[in-house]
C-alpha cells in the first residue's frame, strides 16, 4: 500500500508485478494504477525448455493455470523469459522444446485474450534474445498473443543495434522496459568483447565493459526508439526497470532513480 501511494503521488501510470503478487492485481487497479505485466513464473520458466518430457508437461499445465488466473484477476500481459533448464544442451534442441511447450498455450491465450511479453535477457542460454531467435519463434507461433518485451539495454550489451531491432519488430512489441546500457569505451579497448579480464572487476548490474543504467544515462537513442513504436501504433507502457548502481540499494536512491527516469522519458 505504501508503494502504491508513492507511485500514484509521483504520477506513475502502471506497475509490473511478480507472479507471487497475483492476488494484489485487483487492489492496484482499483486504486487507479493498472498492471503492466505480471510474471508467468519465477525460475520455473526453465521447465518449459526442459529435456524431460514429464517436466515440460507439468510446467505447461502450471502455465495454463497461471494464464487463466491472471485473466480472472484482470491482468492482460504476462511476462516471460525463455530460460534453458540445462544450459549445456544444444540451442536447436532447446528451441524445439520451447516451440512445443509454448505452442500448447495458444488455445488458452486466445480464449483469455492474454498476451505474452518475451524479454530478451541473454542469460542461462535463453532464447528470444536476438533477432534470429525472436524471428524464428514468433514465426512458429504465428499469432499476436506472443509478443516482445522490448528492452534496448540487453540488445546494446550484446552489440545488437536497438534501433534496427525496433524497426523490424515494432509491430510485435507488447511491453517496453525503460532501461539503458552504458558502454565503457576504455575498458572495451583494453579487454574487447570476447576476452576475459585479468584485472578489471565486473560492474554491479553489468559486466567488465558495460553496465545497466536508467534511461538517458546510457547510449540508447530513446527519441528514435519510441518514435518507431509510436509509428507502429503502440499503446502500451514503458516500465522503468531499475538496475543502476548509481541508484539501487537504498529507498531514497531507488525513488530518485524512478523519478529521474520518469522525467527523462516524459521529456522524450
Amino acid at each position: 500500500a505504501e508503494t502504491r501511494e508513492w507511485a500514484m503521488a509521483q504520477g506513475f501510470g502502471c506497475v509490473d508485478l511478480a507472479a507471487q503478487q497475483l492476488s494484489t492485481v485487483g487492489s492496484w487497479q482499483e486504486a487507479g494504477l493498472p498492471v503492466g505485466t505480471i510474471d508467468l513464473f519465477g525460475r520455473e520458466w526453465s521447465g518449459m525448455l526442459s529435456a524431460d518430457a514429464n517436466t515440460r508437461k507439468a510446467t505447461v499445465a502450471a502455465a495454463e493455470k497461471m494464464v487463466r488466473d491472471c485473466a480472472a484477476a484482470g491482468a492482460k500481459i504476462i511476462f516471460i523469459v525463455m530460460l534453458a533448464e540445462d544450459e549445456t544442451l544444444p540451442r536447436k534442441e532447446t528451441f524445439g522444446y520451447m516451440v512445443e511447450t509454448y505452442g500448447q498455450l495458444r488455445d488458452v491465450l486466445t480464449e483469455t485474450g492474454i498476451r505474452l511479453a518475451i524479454e530478451g535477457w541473454p542469460g542461462c542460454n535463453a532464447h528470444c534474445c536476438n533477432p534470429e531467435s525472436y524471428r524464428a519463434f514468433l514465426k512458429e507461433m504465428n499469432t499476436p498473443h506472443y509478443g516482445i518485451n522490448y528492452d534496448p539495454s540487453h540488445l546494446i550489451r550484446m552489440g545488437i543495434d536497438p534501433l534496427r531491432f525496433i524497426k523490424e519488430f515494432a509491430s510485435q512489441v507488447v511491453h517496453i522496459h525503460g532501461k539503458d546500457t552504458l558502454i565503457d569505451a576504455e575498458r572495451l579497448y583494453d579487454i574487447g568483447h570476447e576476452q576475459d579480464t585479468v584485472f578489471a572487476e565486473d560492474y554491479k548490474w553489468g559486466g567488465a565493459t558495460w553496465r545497466y543504467t536508467i534511461p538517458g544515462k546510457g547510449i540508447a537513442s530513446w527519441m528514435e526508439l519510441l518514435a518507431e513504436v509510436v509509428a507502429a501504433n503502440y499503446e502500451g507502457y514503458v516500465s522503468i526497470e531499475l538496475e543502476d548502481v548509481d541508484y539501487n540499494g537504498t529507498l531514497e536512491g531507488e525513488q530518485r532513480g524512478f523519478i529521474t527516469s520518469r522525467d527523462f522519458l516524459k521529456s522524450v
